[in-house]
């Protein structure tokens, strides 16, 4: 079967040029970093079984804590900028649902990578810097999907981030009170 090529626009995107063009592509991923639209790599399985793990385990941590979050899995985009990110799960706290249509969260609390080779850098350097310049983000975790290694990265009541990186036990995502366990990001 052929498969339909994908050219990445080579001259720098607003937002809505994006999303436009972004609609018009075949099923296809893909990020835009400070206006530039860069292809994502097609996920390898562990990537995305890690991926599923870390949503349900967000998932079952907001409702142990009852809370009325929603929980996202990969696909939704976090709008930093002039960046457009797609991170592999999000917990937000508003208590009203986002629209049906909704492509973006505009309000995130916890967001989560798992890493892939092709973009370990920016989720550990620029998505880090972007992620934090949101008012209502408390949590970033970067979750490695093929050693069993998770880092947290809070916000202080300072403004400063805290990093912590967990092996084992609880990962406390205080503000808001979520505690899921770090085995339940490496069930699947």
């Amino acid at each position: 079967m052929p498969r339909a090529l994908i050219h990445e626009p080579e001259a720098p995107m607003t937002r809505e040029e994006y999303r436009t063009w972004a609609e018009q592509q075949p099923s296809h991923r893909f990020e835009r970093l400070e206006g530039v639209v860069v292809a994502m790599a097609p996920e390898r399985a562990a990537h995305n079984r890690c991926k599923r793990s870390a949503w349900a385990a967000l998932r079952a941590a907001v409702q142990r804590a009852g809370l009325p979050f929603e929980v996202f899995g990969g696909g939704m985009t976090i709008e930093v900028g002039d960046s457009d990110y797609e991170p592999d799960a999000v917990v937000r706290c508003d208590g009203a649902r986002l629209p049906p249509d909704a492509v973006a969260v505009p309000d995130p609390l916890v967001i989560v990578e798992v890493l892939s080779p092709s973009t370990s850098g920016v989720d550990r350097g620029l998505k880090l810097r972007d992620y934090f310049r949101l008012p209502s983000l408390q949590h970033y975790l970067i979750v490695w999907p093929e050693t069993t290694r998770i880092v947290r990265h809070s916000r202080m009541p300072s403004g400063d981030v805290a990093t912590e990186v967990f092996t084992s036990g609880q990962i406390a995502l205080d503000p808001p009170g979520l505690t899921p366990a770090f085995a339940d990001f490496y069930t699947d």
